[in-house]
């Protein structure tokens, strides 16, 4: 079974909602134990952007956050220009939020096929070129060969892809991928930021989380450094590639 065929970089996908995701003051954590604090960031149509920091310091929360996962104690998410407090985690992925997790968690039990024509949704507006199966499999054409295999009998590399190729194939107005490289060869992880650079051409917006800063700041537009769960620096990657201090001080081992 096969999904129809559109060209995935045809043109880019419409700037109609000038702003994609915003965080404003946003608290939250677990039980007692508070874990963001104040957190402010936001992301327009068409950018790539990073949240960095060391492990610990809150980037997968705000992810959950932002997901409808978490929720918040103070402030406010607004996605795509509309705020609602009480979305449920299916109804942000509807609205047009496509997330990577981090582990990837894809179904072990269904194969390459059935994970992705499992979650594939038709694109929501006329403008965005449309996500379906085949041109999944062009953007990542090591998966061809495994379209039987079980998602447990995949690579960790083949399973990244399967992981960002499903979330694609809900045709998002966002992306995010929370831990992009993370364990993965140094030929695969090329493999993927290539991947991820031609989704930059393209005009998809994404929030990305990774730790390889050579990469991140070839990819990303702007970046969010979190420490201790609140927004340390912020900025475009010539500064923060003309503060060493900082990349040390807040991103170093």
């Amino acid at each position: 079974m096969k999904l129809a065929t559109t060209a995935p970089f045809a043109k880019p996908i419409s700037a109609m909602v000038i702003n994609m995701l915003t965080l404003d003051k946003v608290n939250a954590g677990y039980g007692a134990a508070q874990v963001l604090f104040d957190l402010s960031l936001h992301i327009n149509a068409g950018e790539c952007v990073s949240l960095m920091g060391r492990n610990g310091m809150g980037k997968t929360t705000t992810v959950r956050a932002i997901m409808g996962e978490l929720p918040l104690q103070s402030g406010q998410i607004k996605r795509f220009g509309i705020t609602n407090a009480d979305m449920e985690s299916f109804e942000v992925a509807r609205q047009g939020i496509g997330l990577v997790p981090e582990g990837r968690q894809i179904f072990p039990n269904l194969s390459v096929s059935e994970n992705l024509l499992t979650f594939y949704r038709p694109a929501q507006t006329d403008t965005q070129d449309e996500w379906s199966f085949d041109s999944v499999i062009e953007l990542f054409p090591q998966l061809k060969e495994r379209l039987d295999h079980a998602g447990d009998r995949l690579s960790g590399g083949e399973q990244q892809m399967l992981a960002i190729g499903r979330a694609l194939i809900t045709n998002p107005k966002l992306i995010i991928l929370d831990e992009a490289t993370e364990g993965l060869a140094p030929l695969i992880r090329r493999q993927i930021w290539a991947c991820l650079n031609k989704l930059k051409q393209k005009g998809q917006s994404i929030l990305i989380i990774d730790k390889d800063i050579s990469a991140i700041t070839k990819l990303a537009d702007r970046h969010y450094i979190l420490d201790k769960g609140r927004v340390s620096w912020q900025g475009t990657s010539t500064a923060l590639l003309a503060e060493p201090e900082t990349i040390d001080r807040y991103l170093g081992i």
